[in-house]
């Protein structure tokens, strides 16, 4: 039998985390596939790409499409110019995208004009707010796609809603979970918490990235004030990311933030960008974590730390439902009474959703294996 030749497409930081054990499943069944890695460049921060590469065991990318930033528009074009000419060269019998960034929508489309199968991995996942360019690609893509597998039932459902065809829904599980179950032991063994003067369980974690919290200075100083209070109670550990940066020294808000050697015991402490096993180490020893990142309140639900999740909406109810997610939108007020009433308590058990259990890679390729 010959081989299914395999791009798989990562655009993203967080594609990364999604697409390494799907690396490890395709190359476990090398008599069927033959696989190569797309870089398209859409995140190229070396610092923010190069350590995940390391991190997580990835190989180097057979092809860098070096596309940068740009607009929407923009970034989308010259991704599927670029893709194009790939596909052409390399003539694969499927693509397989993750996620939802520019890359992921740009090579869906891409691939089907030319004739192509691809697989959506993290398929279904509806936030039903189309201000956010994630959802336009979530929904663009998944229109598209001849495989779409599932992290929960709800995106089963959402994707049935929407006149899906049930043969191309495959309920497999979290690709971002077998990398967490995976890299888990390496992570907590790092030591990093107790260097920066962290004691388990006594510290808070925080992203923000998303245009709806950084973009507004008013909105942004209100979730600085926010945390700058909590830091009063327990340590506050924010690394910072570069857009986030941009935009707090823009609106003259850089004096809520300090840095150094070592966590201060008051303030909120800022930090570059960690890789994937200084974040994780740091995420499981945190006794709250507060993101706008999709990834981090599925993490946080197996790890069992508490999450809120500085959004209105969320794509991934089932961490609300089932995990340890809470949403409480980026009002300071809101934000200082939900973290206050989870401090004040004692951590509880989350139960962790279905096939969360670090083999949905494996259950992805096995599917290929059978139908492709």
């Amino acid at each position: 039998m010959s081989k299914a030749r395999i791009l798989n497409v990562v655009g993203a930081r967080p594609n990364f985390m999604k697409m390494a054990p799907l690396i490890e499943a395709f190359a476990a069944r090398d008599d069927r596939f033959e696989q190569r890695l797309v870089h398209t460049g859409q995140h190229y921060d070396e610092r923010m790409s190069k350590a995940f590469f390391e991190d997580l065991g990835m190989p180097r990318p057979d092809l860098d499409l070096e596309v940068g930033s740009g607009s929407h528009a923009n970034q989308t074009g010259r991704i599927m110019m670029a893709f194009e000419t790939v596909c052409q060269a390399e003539r694969p019998n499927l693509v397989v995208v993750v996620g939802d960034v520019n890359s992921t929508m740009a090579c869906t489309i891409t691939a089907k004009k030319l004739g192509i199968k691809v697989a959506h991995v993290e398929a279904g996942l509806r936030s039903r707010d189309m201000t956010m360019p994630e959802e336009i690609n979530r929904l663009c893509t998944d229109v598209l796609c001849d495989y779409l597998f599932t992290t929960d039932r709800f995106a089963d459902d959402n994707l049935r809603a929407e006149g899906v065809d049930e043969d191309r829904i495959h309920f497999v599980g979290n690709v971002m979970i077998d990398t967490l179950m995976k890299h888990r032991s390496m992570a907590a063994a790092l030591g990093l918490a107790a260097r920066l003067g962290l004691a388990p369980g006594h510290y808070m974690t925080v992203t923000l990235h998303r245009p709806s919290n950084v973009d507004d200075p008013a909105v942004l100083k209100g979730i600085l004030e926010a945390l700058a209070e909590l830091s009063e109670r327990m340590p506050v550990v924010f690394p910072i990311h570069p857009r986030t940066r941009k935009m707090v020294d823009q609106a003259g808000l850089g004096g809520f933030l300090t840095s150094g050697d070592r966590v201060p015991e008051h303030g909120l402490w800022t930090c570059e960008p960690l890789g994937y096993l200084e974040f994780l180490h740091l995420n499981m020893n945190a006794r709250l974590v507060l993101t706008d990142s999709g990834g981090l309140q599925e993490e946080t639900s197996v790890l069992g730390v508490p999450c809120l999740t500085l959004r209105h909406n969320t794509e991934r109810p089932i961490t609300c439902s089932e995990g340890t997610n809470a949403l409480v939108g980026n009002d300071k007020a809101r934000i200082l009474a939900v973290a206050g009433e989870v401090l004040d308590r004692p951590p509880g058990v989350a139960r962790v959703p279905e096939k969360w259990d670090g083999h949905a890679a494996e259950r992805i390729v096995e599917i290929l294996a059978r139908t492709l």
